[in-house]
């Protein structure tokens, strides 16, 4: 259809964790429409059009699904073929428009009013509308609060019986916050759908014990599910001792999960008939999707987009499977025969292989998990959806995930930073720019350093592991210990050679040693090994403590353990061991006090193959508490950011740009768009010969600089594109010319003019980068100016929006940074203009998409300030953020 805006459409999930379909309205909704109208309650129709209305005339209805997706825009919000929401806009002048909504009564309560808003808010402002307006009877209060609760600031009036609402819809801190807030309930609460099942039913499974489908029933008797399971097979009675049924049509009841083990050709026949039969989600266990090419790629669409128009939520395809070892639910319905005991690591897994590899790690250490999720190719559920559910869920403490790709980074980003300030996110680490791919995996690329990642994640909080073994080493002390207080290390042992190691890699991991290291004979005695466990847990200049032990003629190792776990635990200091022949949580290190109205806890020491191990994890547990415990800032909260000023910038530039190129703002546009954000830049004059350049350095007053308008040579000294501190006339005429002459020898095609513009004082240059990468939404950088910098990728990044503590870690990591603070001499700098450049820039990118890349190159960090010299800004003709001001399936 001409002009039907396809990226307006979106899978979305609804309040209680259902899932639906929204998109722009066409003529052939008419019948769906006429339909839901007919439904709806006298009242709900009353409310909507003022007036009784059992029926809608022909012309009424050609007029509702008629729309140019410019002056009138409307959405429909579907479940399989049936509308459920209709919402619409028509413009009432330039920058205005009214809008209306219609819900099924059927429908009510499920957060579709909320919804329809945020896309049609973010469709308006596409076509340059600000402001909604609304007529809504008094009555109508859902109406009303769907307005109220949505974090606009609403305007109310009344008049001739209808209430008026008016409000902007640009997006506001309060409204951010809101959608956050309903994205993570909803998004919580459908994968609790999948993991809280009362009945399964198994699709595909055949008579054959080998059979995948056969092995995934014996698994889920095995664990003793404690809902119904049932079996669907054309011919048998039952499988592997389960009552089978001929068909979905045929089950005592309705099933909560189907776990489907049928060939991919079958699959979307399959969720078809599960969602004609209220299944609420699928578990694909089946291969041969988009991990074989294209042709499995389409299958793999047309499966996910049925089951989400039907309210079902996707666990795969090519899934190893799922486990809940809650008593209450006691679920395996995965391909592992075995299962760690139950605890509270939660696991998810993009690999099949490698979800095998998690279980069994964590079963050999002795680690007990909560869930466990196995994504496959993550065409539907993602890691993303089951961070949002491990949030609030109180049976996991820790949670490890192994990620190949990441979809929506950014979302990830901001979920994980949510979470880990109350529990600790560990990622194994794998190419997450998207540039070496799974087969399966379909993601948008960064052009960025592999890095780049690891800052942003640093940023949310999120511990980074290298491998499976790290993942658990770090698992052990999340799980068994408090974190620690502090960075101050005790150490002790029998072996003064495992004691140096010990301290010399903790002060190589940032740990401190001030209490001296504690080394007992080898063949100390228990009771001179217990005595000096107590002194070394007594002690105030202790936060945590190593502890190892290398059997010998003297002590038992199970005595010596069985003392450590006691003390420790009284202690509450962190602790981990190494004990030859001991790893992961075991029964010789545990003990159990008692802790009040007779209850008993068990208190275990995680013990480690080797020093270097227990070291690394307790750093990287340190780390994390310090970064918990810390204070992470505030927003930026300011007044004067015009976004009117910024927006006609870009309008008119974009107006004049190529479709689908970035377009460069003039020098004069880049400087008037940063000054709308209180960012000021020292202005210059551009000379086309001497004569020009004298003139305009008599008007600046010297001293002044000149600098040569080609970008090649720009920033370029060395090549001599850049002059300082010109003093004379005589000086500018001469390095005026030496400039030009470079120009003509080096680049004989390039803008031959130069810019004079006012000496900055003495100082540190800085280079500040922000702008939309594709993969990761809106980006800073911070670095210091030269080439040694960027040779060796000493550059910082942070997503926005920045924190003021974002912006001065920036500014404190990279690693030249002691330049700024008073290296070899010389004056530290103030550092304040830097991240108040940082922070509004970061405003400015998270507002602004179409900002593709703005370089400040460079500001100069002086003693009293900050002075910037040079701005560069691309536009793109259109906004490609992943995560943005509308909730979606991505």
């Amino acid at each position: 259809m001409e002009n039907y805006p396809a990226e307006w459409e979106a899978d979305v999930v609804l309040r209680d964790g259902g899932t639906a379909h929204l998109r722009p309205i066409v003529p052939a909704d008419a019948e769906a429409l006429s339909k839901m109208h007919e439904a709806q309650s006298p009242e709900s129709v009353y409310l909507r059009f003022f007036a009784p209305l059992p029926r809608l005339p022909k012309r009424d209805l050609d007029r509702f699904v008629t729309v140019d997706y410019r002056d009138r825009v409307a959405m429909v919000m579907l479940v399989g073929s049936d509308i459920i929401g209709v919402g619409r806009f028509d413009k009432i002048s330039a920058t205005s428009a009214e809008v209306a909504f219609n819900i099924a009564d059927a429908h009510q309560g499920r957060g579709i009013g909320s919804i329809l808003l945020e896309h049609l808010a973010a469709a308006a402002r596409d076509l340059g509308i600000r402001k909604f307006t609304a007529e809504v009877l008094p009555q109508n209060r859902p109406m009303l609060q769907v307005f109220q609760a949505a974090g606009y600031e609403v305007s109310r009036g009344f008049d001739d019986g209808v209430v008026a609402v008016n409000f902007d819809i640009d997006p506001t801190a309060r409204s951010i916050e809101v959608q956050a807030s309903r994205e993570h309930r909803a998004e919580a609460l459908s994968v609790r759908t999948v993991l809280h099942p009362t009945s399964v039913v198994v699709i595909g499974a055949s008579r054959k014990r080998k059979s995948t489908g056969h092995l995934l029933i014996r698994n889920i008797t095995s664990a003793k599910f404690t809902g119904d399971l049932w079996v669907v097979h054309p011919e048998a009675d039952q499988i592997a001792g389960v009552q089978a049924y001929p068909s979905l049509g045929d089950l005592p009841g309705k099933a909560d999960l189907a776990v489907i083990a049928v060939p991919a050709e079958s699959a979307t026949e399959v969720v078809q008939e599960c969602a004609a039969h209220g299944v609420k989600a699928v578990l694909v266990i089946s291969s041969g999707f988009a991990e074989t090419g294209e042709a499995g790629a389409e299958l793999q669409r047309q499966m996910v987009s049925t089951a989400r128009a039907y309210g079902m939520r996707v666990v795969g395809p090519n899934s190893f499977g799922l486990v809940n070892e809650s008593e209450e639910i006691s679920l395996n319905a995965s391909l592992a025969p075995f299962l760690p005991a139950s605890g509270t690591l939660g696991l998810f897994s993009q690999s099949g292989a490698l979800g095998t590899a998690l279980l069994a790690a964590a079963k050999k250490r002795g680690l007990g998990i909560s869930t466990f999720v196995s994504a496959g190719n993550r065409a539907d559920l993602s890691g993303n959806d089951v961070l949002q559910y491990w949030e609030e869920d109180p049976a996991t403490k820790t949670v490890g995930l192994y990620l190949e790709s990441i979809g929506n980074p950014r979302k990830f980003a901001r979920i994980a930073r949510r979470v880990s300030r109350v529990k600790p996110v560990v990622v194994i680490k794998s190419d997450l720019t998207g540039r070496e791919l799974p087969p399966g995996h379909i993601v948008r690329t960064s052009s960025l350093a592999p890095n780049t990642l690891d800052q942003v994640l640093g940023q949310a909080g999120v511990i980074r592991a290298d491998t499976i073994h790290q993942l658990f080493d770090l698992a052990q002390v999340f799980s068994t210990q408090s974190l620690p207080a502090g960075r101050r290390l005790g150490v002790i042992g029998n072996s003064a050679a495992m004691a140096t190691l010990v301290a010399q890699r903790a002060r190589a991991e940032g740990l401190h040693v001030e209490a001296e290291p504690v080394s007992l004979h080898p063949e100390v005695e228990a009771e001179t090994f217990q005595a000096e466990l107590e002194a070394m847990y007594s002690r105030e200049d202790v936060d945590s403590v190593v502890v190892t032990f290398t059997p010998s003629a003297g002590a038992q190792e199970s005595e010596i353990a069985a003392h450590l776990a006691e003390v420790a635990a009284r202690s509450k200091k962190t602790t981990v061991a190494c004990f030859l022949g001991i790893q992961g949580v075991q029964d010789e290190l545990t003990t159990h006090l008692n802790e009040g109205e007779g209850s008993r806890v068990s208190h275990t020491v995680p013990s480690y193959v080797g020093p270097e191990d227990a070291v690394w994890s307790l750093a990287r547990a340190t780390d994390y508490a310090r970064w918990r415990g810390a204070d992470h800032g505030r927003f930026l909260e300011v007044e004067d950011l015009d976004d009117k000023g910024v927006r006609s910038i870009i309008e008119s530039a974009l107006s004049k740009a190529q479709p689908g190129r970035p377009h460069q703002l003039e020098r004069d546009q880049a400087r008037t768009l940063l000054s709308c954000y209180g960012i000021e830049v020292l202005p210059h004059i551009t000379a086309a010969s001497v004569d020009e350049a004298l003139s305009a350095a008599e008007e600046i007053g010297y001293p002044v600089a000149l600098k040569a308008v080609s970008s090649t040579l720009r920033h370029r000294m060395e090549l001599g594109g850049v002059r300082l501190n010109i003093d004379s006339p005589e000086e500018l005429r001469e390095d005026f010319q030496a400039i030009q002459e470079t120009i003509s020898t080096l680049l004989v095609d390039e803008d031959p003019r130069v810019d004079v513009q006012a000496m900055a004082p003495p100082g540190v240059p800085c280079v500040i980068r922000a702008g939309e990468d594709r993969l990761l939404g809106p980006l800073l950088s911070f670095s210091l100016a030269g080439d040694t910098t960027e040779l060796l990728g000493d550059v910082e990044h942070r997503v926005a929006p920045l924190t003021d503590k974002d912006a001065e870690d920036m500014i404190r990591s990279v690693k030249s940074s002691p330049r700024l603070f008073g290296y070899r001499g010389l004056p530290p700098v103030n550092i304040a203009p830097l991240k108040d450049v940082l922070e509004r820039l970061s405003v400015l990118v998270e507002r602004h998409p179409q900002i593709l890349e703005l370089e400040i190159h460079p500001m100069v960090a002086t003693v009293t300030g900050g002075h910037l010299l040079s701005v560069r800004i691309d536009l793109l003709t259109d906004s490609t953020r992943i995560d943005s001001t509308r909730r979606l399936l991505s």
